[in-house]
């Protein structure tokens, strides 16, 4: 852990407004209620998402006008997650939302998908070393489900760690010095965690390394997707006593009109570390019918701060002693 003023700093980069609340929101809210210095990184203003609720339907069709919306709900949505530090790569609108994988507007020049990564990277470098954040959350090489935008995150995160690092590399926007990043996460479901709740996008259970409890702060999770109501329909009690020993309680749907849980617990894989790059692979990643076979991948074995087999249940584990 810096030991600059001993305080724990967690920085996430999320490709568009709403993905920090589905994701991450209770691993947001709980530590930020805990004391950490939370920073969001979002790399686009979702401009292409699909508005939901009929009285909204006025912004649909109108990029500009969604994305201006959608900047209203992330500064709702931080507000209930306790986020104070939001900031959006290059500034807003810098990178626009690229659509689903194979739609035209991933061929616009303009779009998060075509950005240069070493530029992007060079923003997000500035971040990191002024932030100065112990451990960062992003997306695995896949994107966890195949979105350009997620997969470009996850390109951008990894050159900016190397980047922020280098002391030869100057990065836009001040004389910070260089800072190493301790521990790079991606988000993550365990395929027996996906199947029991009927999702449709997992990796194998022993790529999983990590599992924060955020079941106490399940009422803030669902406050923070709730205010994103272009993108997100939320129904039940996520504070119903039933769904609280479960690790979930109420319900969302996408624009898709699947339901699935709002869940307490949320999973992470450690993909690098101070002290061992490489230490997971992440592109195991698939629809839940399908075989989990594929690429090697690591167990919570040798992750710093989890005994053999054992996930970590802090993402700062092995930095401060805790």
């Amino acid at each position: 852990m810096d030991h600059q003023d001993g305080a724990r700093r967690l920085l996430l980069v999320h490709a568009h407004p709403d993905d920090e609340s589905i994701g991450t929101g209770a691993t947001i809210a709980r530590y930020a209620a805990e004391g950490a210095r939370v920073t969001l990184v979002t790399c686009t203003l979702g401009e292409l998402g699909e508005v939901i609720p009929p009285d909204l339907a006025y912004l649909a069709g109108d990029g500009d006008r969604l994305g201006a919306h959608r900047i209203t709900e992330l500064a709702a949505a931080c507000a209930a997650l306790g986020i104070t530090d939001q900031r959006f790569l290059g500034g807003p609108g810098r990178w626009r939302d690229s659509g689903m994988m194979g739609l035209p507007a991933n061929d616009s020049p303009d779009c998060f998908w075509r950005a240069d990564v070493p530029a992007a990277a060079a923003e997000l470098a500035g971040i990191l070393r002024e932030a100065r954040p112990q451990v960062l959350v992003s997306y695995d090489e896949n994107g966890f489900y195949g979105h350009p935008d997620h997969i470009q995150a996850h390109r951008v995160s990894d050159a900016a760690i190397r980047l922020a690092a280098d002391p030869a590399h100057a990065p836009p926007g001040g004389p910070a010095g260089p800072w190493q990043v301790a521990k790079f996460y991606a988000t993550a479901m365990p395929r027996s965690v996906a199947a029991a709740a009927g999702l449709p996008y997992w990796v194998p259970d022993g790529q999983v390394t990590t599992e924060i409890d955020g079941t106490g702060y399940l009422a803030a999770k669902t406050a923070a997707m709730r205010a994103h109501a272009t993108q997100i329909a939320v129904k039940g009690d996520s504070e119903g006593g039933t769904g609280r020993r479960a690790g979930g309680g109420g319900s969302f749907a996408l624009a898709d009109g699947r339901w699935q849980p709002i869940m307490g617990r949320e999973f992470y894989t450690l993909l690098t570390s101070a002290s061992g790059a490489g230490l997971a692979s992440a592109s195991g990643t698939g629809p839940a019918s399908a075989s989990a076979a594929g690429p090697a991948s690591a167990s919570a074995a040798g992750v710093p701060g989890a005994g053999p087999g054992i996930r970590e249940r802090d993402l700062f584990a092995g930095l401060d002693g805790r």
